[in-house]
């Protein structure tokens, strides 16, 4: 049964401060015991052995639900594809990584293995040779001076076994010493920091250096809580394995590294701290997320070729339907279009943001709407933009997937004329067809947000509104554009067709919330609490709208009341008892009148009935010499 194991396998791993390729020993576990110490996660630890020698070590966490669904257990030998050797308290503990069970019948410990801390290499073979003549150790020993004394002379250093040390014997043996001293991946001189893979880092590592190229970095953000106030910075760091890691900073850490790191440059960063990545944010490959410090030490290398620049897993856009929502996705294109940049306040942190809406196409003819935020949007027309045949390749990297209105895309970096065979794929499609066919279809053509108008080719008409059953499956409600006239404006409401709004600019009202009268003739509101001698009015009525397929009942808000009668609400209220034919004219003359719709359609339930309610969120007068030209090109491409 001893012959399962790989002879001195325990030996050749704490000798050596890391697993050398190829190295893949089979051992037995021949104890676990769950040494959680009241933590909140399980930690394991295991003794393993090779029949000769036993090491303490632990089981990685990702590793836990193997032992809790009785896949590892006592006596199992197992090949251990993946472990890495941590130093706690000057004693050896190898953690395991990555094994496959080899033998799951064994119920009884193989051998007798003494530890491998207490029984150094040079008398180990002695006390088994005391122990037991017959012993494996005993046996090869006895063979090698045999056949020493009938072989020529080697020099020394010499590899008994035939060949150079290291390459025809990388099971060796090593020890202080050793003419197989392991081969350590170094930075700089010879006396560098050894680089860990970004693959291998572990909990249980008290000190270890990366090395990587810096793929993003993030502005500086801050944050207020109950604990106080700060800022923060991360970024995110690929190795040559090909895996990378975020990378957080926070406050006087960001003073001093967030200038020093630059995209596209490569570093070694000694001293960080480890925690498990919470993957619902955190989209690298690593299980695990870093923190450093002002403490932490970090130098700036020449830059290495065996670093990819960046790292995609591209997913075609048309492909985009069978992703779920809230997933991560790279994609590849063209930037047709570049929405402008809005603002809009952020429900949860009352802070400004900054948006625009990209239209992104590529080879398969399929294009979705991907909304960029921030620096991102404010750069996307000089960064993004280009013209006919000459648009650049675009990537973006890890954009988040919404069922939002169809399928969009929100964030993600992007990546103009990626160095990956995509890029030229993706150019010579647009320079040959893509920039003069029509779209084969559009994922988000049924949403898209309020916050642009959609193409003329993703337009939609009122029929499509019952035909698609748009608003019935989202609860947020869904997006549409079309072009109609107004047939109907319903001015009557008693009172005039405006409200009440509280006159307060700031938090939390922002001049929108409605306010009552009170007995003294002052305003008072509930939100802010705020008592105020006058209002603000604004437009609020209902009106119809038609097409050449269908009428329907809109829902028209101040903003674009405003850009269809000229007039604010305030300034008619001071007509509206004093000067009535003025207020009439004012609708009569809007009456009729053509303009393009944005709206959102979405089903609300009124007195225990669902009603299809329709709002417009966005409005813009007909530019009929632009829509001649597009449909003469949509013609054209018929």
């Amino acid at each position: 049964m001893a012959s399962l194991l790989t002879p001195q396998a325990v030996r050749t791993i704490v000798a050596a401060p890391q697993q050398e390729k190829g190295f893949q020993p089979v051992c037995q576990i021949i104890n676990i015991k769950n040494v959680r110490n009241g933590g909140q996660t399980d930690r394991y630890r295991i003794i393993l052995s090779d029949g000769e020698c036993y090491v303490q070590g632990m089981v990685a966490t990702q590793l836990n639900h193997l032992i809790a669904e009785d896949r590892l257990k006592n006596h199992n030998v197992v090949r251990i594809e993946n472990y890495m050797i941590n130093d706690v308290k000057g004693k050896k503990v190898i953690i395991l990584l990555g094994f496959s069970v080899v033998d799951g019948t064994v119920d009884t410990k193989i051998g007798s293995p003494l530890d491998v801390e207490k029984v150094g290499a040079a008398n180990l073979s002695a006390s088994r040779a005391v122990g037991s003549g017959a012993g494996p150790m005993y046996n090869r020993t006895n063979q090698h001076r045999a056949a020493a004394k009938h072989s020529p002379a080697k020099p020394a250093g010499a590899n008994p076994y035939g060949g150079s040390p290291r390459k025809n014997n990388p099971y060796s043996p090593r020890g202080p010493g050793s003419s197989s001293a392991p081969i350590v991946h170094r930075q700089g001189s010879a006396g560098g920091p050894r680089i860990t893979p970004i693959l291998q880092l572990n909990m249980y590592q008290n000190r270890f250096t990366i090395k990587g190229r810096v793929t993003t970095k993030s502005d500086i953000k801050h944050w207020s809580n109950s604990k106080g106030e700060g800022y923060l910075s991360s970024l995110e760091v690929l190795d040559a394995g090909g895996t990378d890691i975020r990378i957080t900073m926070f406050k006087e850490a960001v003073d001093k590294w967030q200038n020093y790191f630059e995209v596209g440059q490569v570093y070694t960063i000694t001293g960080g701290r480890l925690k498990v990545a919470n993957q619902k944010w955190n989209t690298c490959k690593s299980n695990y997320e870093m923190t450093i410090d002002v403490n932490t030490e970090i130098a700036k290398c020449e830059d290495s070729a065996d670093i990819q620049k960046q790292s995609f897993d591209f997913c075609k856009i048309g492909n985009l339907e069978e992703k779920e929502e809230g997933s991560y996705v790279d994609v590849i294109g063209i930037v047709q279009d570049i929405g402008e940049v809005q603002s809009l306040v952020s429900k949860k942190t009352g802070q400004e943001l900054k948006k625009a809406d990209l239209t992104l196409i590529d080879d398969t003819g399929v294009q979705v709407r991907l909304t960029a935020w921030g620096r991102q949007a404010e750069e996307a027309a000089s960064k993004l933009g280009g013209n006919g045949p000459d648009k650049p390749v675009v990537a973006f990297r890890r954009a988040r997937v919404s069922d939002y209105g169809g399928k969009t895309l929100s964030g993600g970096d992007p990546f103009p004329e990626p160095d990956c065979p995509e890029t030229e794929e993706v150019r010579s499609w647009w320079s040959s067809q893509g920039s003069r066919a029509a779209p084969v279809r559009s994922l988000s053509s049924a949403g898209g947000g309020a916050g642009r108008m959609d193409s003329f080719a993703d337009r939609k008409t009122i029929a499509d509104i019952k035909g698609q059953q748009l608003g019935e499956h989202s609860e947020k409600g869904d997006f549409l554009c079309f072009k109609a006239h107004f047939t109907f404006l319903k001015k009557d409401k008693e009172g005039g067709a405006w409200y009440t709004a509280c006159p307060n600019k700031e938090e939390p009202c922002r001049n929108r919330c409605k306010i009552n009268q009170t007995t003294d003739g002052s305003y008072h509101c509930d939100r802010c609490n705020g008592t105020y001698p006058n209002c603000n009015r604004k437009w609020i009525f209902s009106g119809t709208v038609g097409d050449s397929t269908s009428n329907t009942w809109v829902s028209v808000f101040d903003e674009q009341a405003q850009q269809m009668l000229g007039r604010t609400a305030d300034e008619m209220h001071e007509h509206y008892q004093t000067n009535q034919p003025l207020y009439d004219a004012c609708f009569a003359k809007a009456a009729f009148s053509e303009w393009v719709l944005k709206c959102r359609v979405r089903k609300e339930q009124v007195n225990d009935e669902y009603r299809t309610k329709v709002q417009v969120v966005r409005m813009e007068p007909v530019d009929y010499a632009a829509e001649c030209r597009e449909m003469i090109q949509a013609l054209e491409r018929m």
